[in-house]
């Protein structure tokens, strides 16, 4: 199929950056909005993870973002240059509300179910990353969400199998790549560009490990009952 892939436990990633932030509230056009989307490089050191988050981190909006499925949020370095050229500007670790800034892990080198290792840690992909309006307030840029999904530069999401301390020292190693192979870019490709694709739609669907969230979202796209985009980018991040 289309969008798998294949791979062998042992490949290292190297973790250029570890942030956290508190939630906290900015004023955008008058308004003010809570966001945990502003990380900060966190004190070099092993830091506590639980299931839920790392230490010093958590999200203003606990229905939409955060949770069991979505408790570490992923981007490659890879993409920095692309998006400092698009913005104008130079790009901080955590720009896109990132918890791991990771070289060598590419939306089309992870899938969904992978696990991963860092130490004793043991993590999950469960889905790519949907960016939502509150990127778009952050960089005053409102179709930045829209810019995110079309160039397939998303991230994912990670869940936590076995919490403990992480030392972002360390590599983030394949442990075990998941049988149906099926990539963040293929699940970012379906999702957002080949949305008819029945086919494509059950291969995600048939990965166990795919987050509550998108599963419910592909199994309502099937039944012709999916949310309009606009509500996917004003609810999920």
């Amino acid at each position: 199929m289309n969008g798998t892939r294949k791979g062998r436990p042992g490949v290292s990633i190297s973790i250029v950056s570890l942030n956290v932030g508190k939630p906290q509230s900015f004023i955008y056009k008058g308004k003010e909005v809570p966001t945990g989307i502003f990380k900060k490089p966190a004190d070099d050191g092993p830091i506590a993870l639980t299931a839920l988050n790392f230490e010093g981190d958590g999200q203003a909006d606990p229905v939409n973002h955060g949770g069991l499925d979505k408790a570490i949020c992923v981007y490659p370095y890879e993409h920095y240059s692309y998006w400092e050229k698009e913005l104008g500007r130079k790009l901080d670790f955590g720009a896109f509300g990132e918890n791991l800034t990771v070289l060598g892990l590419t939306e089309d080198r992870v899938c969904i179910g992978d696990i991963y290792a860092v130490g004793d840690v043991r993590l999950q992909v469960t889905q790519p990353r949907q960016p939502c309006h509150k990127l778009a307030k952050k960089y005053d840029l409102p179709e930045l969400p829209v810019l995110v999904q079309n160039t397939g530069y998303t991230g994912f999401y990670l869940r936590v199998l076995a919490p403990g301390l992480f030392d972002r020292t360390l590599p983030l190693t394949l442990a075990e790549r998941h049988p149906h192979g099926i990539t963040v870019a293929y699940a970012n490709q379906i999702k957002h560009h080949d949305k008819q694709n029945i086919e494509g739609i059950r291969a995600i669907l048939a990965v166990r490990e795919l987050s509550e969230s998108w599963r419910a979202s592909f199994e309502k796209r099937l039944s012709g009952n999916e949310p309009s985009a606009d509500e996917r980018l004003n609810g999920t991040k």
